[in-house]
């Protein structure tokens, strides 16, 4: 397939133009015009455009030649993976390897879907600087493969480099979720994904302080048990005085309580019984855990024992 996600083609046959939007197979295309309609061609029925640089998908002015820089200003950390959409293509997104960094970056992406490996980029990023890696349809985030990304530090100074980084990501729903943030090195607002670890900074006179601090009792944490019910009356002898809101923030701390509990007890999975209700737990629940960086996902708990009045969570 020549084509790629963002690409402005032309049709062959017909006075019209737009945007490639999804890749079907290696035959087919989706293409996307003014109207918002995307139209599925051969991609033998359409031509590349050539001149047009897709917005989002911009190359940077990126060159390997190695600027000198004095120890104090060269800078060990700072690889990312930034993930904007395509302003003419709002649906499709484009995956962008950051450089803010003073190395060289000899980078790689595959792709693994299914044990299918596929090596989508492999190329040397400047310090300082980004490179347009892959893109792909946020609709299809369910489907998309698992990205292996490769980084090596290069630099010709006299500075040692970093251990090579091995990133495997599989991204899901919630990694999307959260606000768009300004990425300076693309200037365009997108999601930032980190794939090196932030330099540890110590103080030494909070270090020195330490020494001399008296040690503070060990907190043990009990292994919960494996189904958590919240019904109130469960929790609290006098919940008959207690306000919607009071109750409300008594099981989300008992919830908060035994999830913790559960991860530090690398426990597989826990149930929490929620009652069906009028589902106002239960959505607080199902949210509050789909942004919870160590569940791996929830569902519901056995429907003929639970009905749909517990949630079963996966744990990382």
């Amino acid at each position: 397939m020549k084509y790629k996600l963002g690409n402005f083609v032309r049709f062959v046959d017909e006075k019209m133009e737009g945007f490639v939007t999804r890749i079907i197979d290696e035959q087919m295309i989706g293409v996307t015009g003014d109207d918002d309609f995307e139209i599925p061609v051969l991609a033998s029925k359409v031509t590349y455009v050539h001149g047009y640089q897709p917005a989002g998908a911009t190359k940077s002015n990126n060159t390997t030649d190695e600027k000198l820089v004095t120890p104090g200003e060269f800078v060990k950390k700072g690889v990312y993976i930034g993930v904007v959409t395509d302003t003419r293509a709002s649906s499709v997104v484009h995956f962008h390897l950051i450089n803010e960094t003073s190395f060289q970056l000899l980078a790689t992406l595959t792709t693994d879907k299914q044990q299918v490996f596929k090596g989508e980029f492999a190329g040397i990023i400047a310090p300082k600087s980004t490179e347009n890696i892959y893109s792909a349809q946020l609709a299809d985030l369910q489907v998309w493969p698992k990205f292996i990304f490769g980084v090596l530090f290069s630099t010709k100074q006299n500075v040692e480099p970093p251990a090579p980084l091995a990133v495997h990501e599989k991204f899901k729903a919630k990694d999307f979720s959260t606000t768009k943030k300004n990425i300076p090195l693309l200037n365009q607002a997108g999601w930032l994904i980190r794939l090196d670890e932030p330099e540890l900074v110590i103080d030494a006179q909070k270090l020195k302080e330490s020494f001399f601090e008296s040690p503070t009792e060990k907190i043990v944490i009990e292994k919960p048990v494996s189904e958590v019910d919240l019904h109130i009356e469960k929790l609290r002898d006098d919940y008959q005085f207690l306000s919607s809101a009071e109750i409300m923030e008594i099981q989300l701390a008992h919830f908060h309580k035994a999830l913790d509990a559960a991860i530090v007890h690398q426990l597989p999975d826990i149930t929490f019984i929620h009652g069906a209700g009028n589902g106002t737990l239960r959505n607080e629940l199902h949210k509050q855990l789909g942004r919870h960086k160590k569940v791996q996902t929830f569902m519901d708990a056995r429907k003929e024992k639970f009905g749909y009045g517990a949630t079963k969570v996966l744990l990382k």
